[in-house]
């Protein structure tokens, strides 16, 4: 078992090489020559001691590590010139510049209303003052604003015209293209153009099919998420189910473990059926688009595959190491893909701990039903640190949705690719295929809305490094307190630390998500009237008056506006205001349109928005395009239209925002402004014909407000909605609107949830950070 260790330096080495050259690219010459010291004085080691074994083996390994670092390095070093090159060319293009690009990654969904793609730049600028250039971009663009977008995908050549945005040091794109329009100058041709009509052959085919089970089809099949709607984009990551759309290791497995018993069945030898295996799985790469994610997940599944044909874990762990190392040197910049972590840390997981978690809990249950935890459990534990870093929380039901959906998965995937394989061809029986398929994909579909809707199903955690740290000692605590064997005095203290910290961990799970549901109200004032989410950079307000219920806007985030109805205790909305269609303003908009009875918006602008509005009408709601004095009640309260003016001839967009009053039915009179600037404030400024108590501050504090309307209204508090942002809101001079004219101002990122009612003619605010205090008289 020591020697398979062996080559885990190399990896771990090269991986801390290349992520410190790719995020200081200065540095990269000299970590470049210190290798190619190191290597050269191994060399010599390795010569002088022919006759002392262990020096030689040891000089073999040092120089494998600085030959794997060295390149890394190297690599780094010879991409810097290049990619300053392009930079500075587009810089001298001006705000917008051209360029000319080959597409090499899939098209995927980008927000709720863009596209993005992989390519790699080969000019900037257009006709004779082009300049040749060799860089990775990506592009970001409107589906409108694409010429031809059916011939678009991997392997065509475009031109791009837009702003030019510099990545972040340790991206492996030099930029970020946002385009205000893509223009094809050449389709894919060969063998991408081959797996394009393949791949599309299959989207017709899924075509007809209900939504939500056709959309995973050519996700599972083919890594095609181009159908998958945001809400069910929310639910597979909520229920960690979304590595099964993500052409992730699993995928690539069960495609070499096809072959390899095909060439097995045919009675080919063990080396052939490896061939076998392998070839099918290049073909599989190029099918699906062999992107840097995509080549990542074929490697890992390879590697997997051949630790189980040599048939010892040992053997694995060193295959895994040498491929870990093998990528990093050749491809820097995956030492900062979290994806790429993702990959290694599963693949080892499963070949160290898959089969000592089965072990442990077969002494719980059937063998069986242990094997098919084990697998789950390992990665989960492995992964989860991790997914840390993107999101603070814990899925608590993932392993239970991958057992349920992990007998659907491979259905899918394997009747999904012969429906994708067989379209050109027969197009009937593709369509048939492709119906059977949608079966268990509906019902994996099902299995995540319904595990994402559970209660507490995600479990706040500690963000940043501090947070993965934490949970890499649970998750340690939790593989011991299953996978060690009884039998010592040692092991048996062990055991019993580590089943206590899981126990601990339990009840802290367990009261998390009681808090999070049917406990939830207990922990907020029973009087609160109206209550502003915390979600982020985004709004997402609630109004109460008697037992009707109104959301004005959802903010960006599911998972945060599912928490905090839960938390609430609303299940139904009686109304739902979208202000406008920003995605900070409805990106969360499908948790709650099913479960709403009125829905106002103001002007629609496009697709995007239109798919929304119909989401509400089509989950049963009264559906109101709103102006200037349309009113309503909500309870014994009222609520009132302020803006738009039919007549004020703004844009869809911030200054278009639905702006509403609550008043009545004792509530705090309540003025919302959405997200207007200065200008329409002023034009608003005539329709204020009182003050009033509260008011949510425009646009989450920027500084572009109305001093005078702030006047007017002369509020005696004022809610910022508002979360980790780049454009410094809440600005000071927002804030000082509020304070000057008397009022007192709150603020979701700093007091989280904040929650106001009036308690005998006094205005009351509760933050979640701080507790109660009186807001005057």
């Amino acid at each position: 078992m020591g020697r398979a260790w062996t080559l885990a330096p190399a990896a771990a080495l090269t991986w801390v090489v290349a992520g410190l050259a790719t995020v200081h690219p200065a540095v990269a010459p000299a970590l470049a020559a210190g290798s190619a010291t190191v290597m050269a004085g191994a060399i010599v080691m390795t010569w002088r001691s022919r006759r002392a074994v262990r020096l030689r083996r040891a000089g073999v390994l040092i120089g494998l590590v600085a030959l794997s670092t060295g390149v890394a390095a190297a690599n780094v070093w010879s991409a810097t010139g290049p990619r300053e090159h392009v930079i500075d060319l587009a810089e001298r293009e001006g705000p917008l510049v051209s360029m000319t690009a080959t597409v090499t990654g899939k098209i995927e969904p980008w927000g709720s209303e863009h596209l993005a793609f992989d390519a790699v730049a080969s000019a900037v600028g257009d006709g004779e003052g082009a300049h040749a250039v060799a860089a990775v971009i990506q592009i970001v663009v409107a589906p409108d604003d694409i010429e031809n977008v059916s011939a678009l995908d991997a392997g065509a050549v475009v031109e791009a015209r837009g702003s030019f945005r510099v990545s972040e040091a340790g991206e492996r794109a030099v930029a970020q293209v946002h385009a205000t329009v893509v223009e094809l100058l050449r389709p894919a041709g060969g063998v991408l153009r081959i797996s394009s009509d393949l791949r599309r052959g299959l989207l017709a085919a899924v075509d007809g099919l209900p939504s939500d089970g056709a959309s995973l089809v050519p996700g599972l099949a083919v890594g095609d998420t181009l159908l998958v709607s945001e809400q069910m984009d929310a639910a597979m990551k909520e229920s960690s189910l979304s590595h099964l759309t993500a052409v992730s290791g699993s995928n690539c497995a069960l495609v070499v473990g096809l072959a390899f018993a095909a060439a097995a069945a045919s009675g080919l030898g063990r080396t052939w059926r490896i061939v076998v295996a392998m070839l099918a799985l290049g073909g599989f790469v190029v099918l699906v688009t062999p992107e840097p994610s995509v080549v990542r997940a074929a490697g890992m599944a390879a590697v997997a595959m051949l630790a189980l044909l040599l048939g010892r874990t040992s053997q694995g762990v060193a295959v895994l190491s040498a491929a870990l190392a093998v990528a990093l040197a050749a491809d820097p910049w995956l030492s900062g893909s979290l994806g790429f972590g993702l990959s290694a840390a599963a693949t080892g997981s499963l070949l160290l701990f898959a089969r000592p978690l089965a072990h442990g809990l077969a002494r719980l249950m059937p063998q069986s039903l242990a094997l098919v935890l084990a697998v789950p459990l390992a990665a989960q534990l492995a992964c989860g640190p991790l997914l840390i870093l993107i999101t603070p929380t814990v899925a608590l039901y993932g392993v239970a949705a991958n057992v349920l959906a992990a007998p659907a998965a491979p259905v899918v995937t394997v009747v999904g690719l012969a429906a994708c394989l067989v379209a050109p061809i027969l197009p009937v029986v593709a369509s048939g295929l492709a119906a059977l398929a949608w079966v268990p994909a509906t019902w994996i579909a099902a299995t995540a809305s319904t595990v994402s809707a559970l209660p507490g199903d995600q479990l706040p955690w500690i963000g940043g490094l501090g947070g993965a740290l934490l949970l890499t000692a649970v998750s340690a605590a939790i593989g011991l307190a299953v996978a060690l064997p009884a039998g010592g005095t040692a092991r048996r203290r062990l055991h019993g630390i580590a089943r206590g910290a899981v126990a601990v961990l339990a009840g802290v799970a367990g009261g998390t998500a009681a808090l999070a549901g049917v406990l939830g109200p207990a922990t907020l004032p029973a009087s609160w009237q109206m209550l502003a989410c915390d979600v982020g950079q985004g709004d997402a307000v609630l109004v109460r008056a008697d037992d009707r219920v109104a959301l004005i806007d959802t903010g960006p985030d599911p998972e945060a506006l599912r928490t905090c109805l839960d938390r609430v205790g609303v299940d139904r909305l009686d109304l739902v205001v979208l202000s406008h269609f920003d995605h900070d303003h409805v990106g969360a908009a499908a948790v709650v349109a099913e479960r709403t009875g009125v829905m106002i918006h103001g002007p629609v602008d496009g697709p995007d928005d239109t798919a929304i509005v119909t989401s509400f009408r089509d989950g049963g709601a009264r559906v109101l395009e709103v102006a200037a004095d349309d009113a309503g009640t909500l309870g014994s309260a009222r609520w009132r239209v302020l803006w738009p003016r039919e007549d004020a001839g703004v844009a869809p967009g911030n200054d278009a925002s639905v702006v509403v009053a609550f008043t009545g039915g004792g509530l705090p009179s309540i003025l919302l402004l959405g997200d207007l600037s200065e200008e329409p404030q002023r034009q608003l400024l005539p329709g204020v014909d009182s003050p009033f108590e509260v008011v949510k501050v425009a646009h989450h504090g920027s500084a572009d407000q109305s001093a005078a309307l702030y006047e007017a209204v002369s509020a005696r508090l004022g809610v910022v909605t508002v979360g980790e942002n780049d454009y410094g809101h809440p600005r000071a001079e927002a804030l000082a609107l509020v304070v000057s004219n008397g009022g007192v101002v709150a603020r979701t990122d700093t007091d989280g949830i904040v929650a106001i009612w009036r308690e005998a003619g006094v205005l009351r605010v509760w933050r979640d950070h701080a507790g109660a205090v009186g807001a005057g008289g």
